[in-house]
């Protein structure tokens, strides 16, 4: 309606803020070839578009670029860049379709007029087929300027093109940076050209994480062994593959072989649980010498061959002095049905208390208990044992019932003593210098000095290697010297012979000392065991 009375409408259109209705009424007084009108509603509009159209129609360019260059529209900008490129105002151009972010224009214009600086710093904030496209030129241009190619190429995402591509321009240093963004979809053999770059440079840990991460891992693997890398809890974590993944027990006891070369036992022993293999893993539990640990991982998992295992390492503790390590050991032989091994192992408790403590009433207690086992047990192994220890058992029990008859009867203890001592076979059971011990304690008690040094002497010449003292109680040597006359300084004092060892009976002067001390301490405590140790 208003229309046809065009004052009133301009009126109206002037006091509206509809900017649509204002750009509408500019775009009619533009048809008109009204321009200083039309260009004041598109102001008022904020269409500025339209004003750099229309200042570019009029041919001021100057004021379309302050409009353009104030507002940074980028519509208005691209416009401009096109009128300036038609006049040939190329760097006008340039900065007006980088404004407006069209830059695949403004590289255009930079290839066409050979600005290669400039040309590189729109690649570098351009998308990626810009990029691209950039890297092309610079790599097949006649100037050909083969780091930038390797940079875009590289900005671009074509991390292969851009190791290759470094690879034969000799950029060697650009090769570390890109190869460290490498993922599992390179192709294997990028991945392997990398890797070798890295080991040329004496960069075995990176090259190691490369390997992995193109999913190399045996090779990864054989470059830890053959140059030490060490294998740290990251790393054997990136070596583990999720579990149904075929290669992945395979995989992880290769790691944890790895990392018990480098002594790192502890994961070692995590890496062949992960695949499943519990022996190796208790193996590198050992050599830990993780006590706590072991003793753990033999109850949580359950298997004869472990408990044996962790058995058979209790034993090289100091077993006597804990009753806690000699109640597993006690526990897992039996948990693992091994007789043979825990008779062997009673068996090893008497001869601790015959040797270190000469108490064969002990000594028979765990005789007893290793017989018990024994003939409890079909296992052909413990069946070996059983004759021997039936023989040390009833020669041990004999040596105790002889040593009860003194109450009633020395002179028959003494003859009975002699016939063990006639035994070939004794000394595998019961010591002779414990049985001459007690013969000579026997007539020193009973004032029998005389007798008692021809006992001492006998001993000495049926066993030449034997230290007296290691036997006898050092009061009752003295007795005898003092009432004989015979000098017993030697032998009071300790001193070895030259050749004596332990388990002929015979003393260093650390035993002696020990015994001494012992002698002092008549009341020491034994070790105890615990279950189904009742002989304690």
């Amino acid at each position: 309606m208003l229309f046809d009375d065009l004052p009133t409408l301009e009126d109206y259109i002037m006091h509206t803020k509809d900017r649509a209705l204002r750009r509408w009424w500019a775009q009619y007084l533009e048809s008109t070839s009204e321009m200083e009108t039309a260009l004041q509603f598109y102001e008022a509009a904020q269409d500025h578009l339209s004003l750099v159209r229309v200042y570019c129609y009029c041919n001021n360019l100057q004021k379309a670029a302050d409009i353009a260059n104030e507002t940074g529209d980028r519509a208005a900008c691209y416009h401009l860049a096109r009128q300036y490129e038609n006049v040939a105002q190329v760097k006008e151009a340039i900065h007006f379709f980088t404004r407006a972010h069209a830059y695949g224009n403004a590289i255009r214009i930079c290839k066409d007029n050979g600005f290669d600086d400039q040309l590189l710093n729109l690649a570098l904030v351009a998308g990626p087929q810009e990029q691209i496209d950039a890297a092309r030129y610079f790599s097949s241009s006649e100037r050909r300027q083969l780091p930038k190619a390797v940079m875009l190429y590289h900005k671009a995402g074509l991390l292969s093109k851009a190791v290759d591509l470094a690879f034969k321009s000799g950029q060697i240093s650009a090769v570390g940076q890109i190869a460290g963004e490498l993922d599992e979809t390179a192709a294997p053999a990028l991945i392997q050209r990398c890797a070798q770059y890295f080991i040329s440079n004496g960069q075995y840990d990176r090259a190691v994480s490369l390997l992995i991460t193109g999913r190399q891992y045996f090779d990864a693997l054989d470059l830890c062994v053959e140059h030490n890398v060490w294998v740290t809890e990251e790393l054997a974590e990136r070596f583990t593959l999720p579990k149904d993944e075929e290669a992945r027990n395979q995989i992880l006891e290769k790691v944890a072989e790895c990392a018990y070369a480098q002594e790192n036992y502890k994961l070692a022993t995590k890496k062949f649980t992960q695949a499943g293999n519990k022996v190796k893993a208790m193996k590198c539990l050992l050599k830990s010498g993780d006590t706590e640990r072991i003793v753990y991982f033999a109850n949580v998992c359950r298997q004869k061959e472990i408990y044996i295992m962790a058995a058979n390492y209790l034993q090289s503790l100091d077993w006597r002095k804990e009753p806690d390590i000699m109640r597993n050991i006690i526990q897992f032989y039996s948990r693992a049905k091994a007789a043979a091994l825990l008779g062997g192992f009673y068996d090893s408790c008497a001869q601790v208390e015959i040797d270190e403590f000469q108490n064969y009433e002990k000594a028979a207690g765990a005789l007893n208990e290793a017989y018990k086992v024994i003939t409890s047990s079909t296992d052909p192994q413990a069946q070996e044992r059983l004759l021997s220890l039936k023989f040390k058992l009833e020669k041990v029990n004999h040596f105790n019932n002889i040593k009860r008859m003194f109450v009633t009867d020395g002179d028959a203890a003494i003859q009975e003593l002699q016939q063990l001592l006639a035994d070939p076979n004794i000394e595998v059971a019961v010591r002779q210098g414990d049985i001459y011990a007690v013969i000579v304690e026997y007539f020193a008690a009973n004032n029998n000095f005389k007798s008692a040094l021809s006992v001492l002497q006998d001993m000495k010449t049926k066993l030449p290697k034997a230290n007296p003292s290691y036997y006898v109680d050092a009061q009752t040597l003295q007795a005898i010297s003092r009432n004989t006359g015979m000098n017993f300084g030697e032998v009071e004092n300790g001193a070895p012979e030259e050749g004596v060892s332990e388990e002929e009976g015979n003393a260093s002067e650390e035993e002696v000392v020990e015994e001494d001390e012992e002698e002092e301490r008549p009341q020491q405590q034994h070790f105890a065991l615990n279950g189904s140790a009742k002989f304690f």
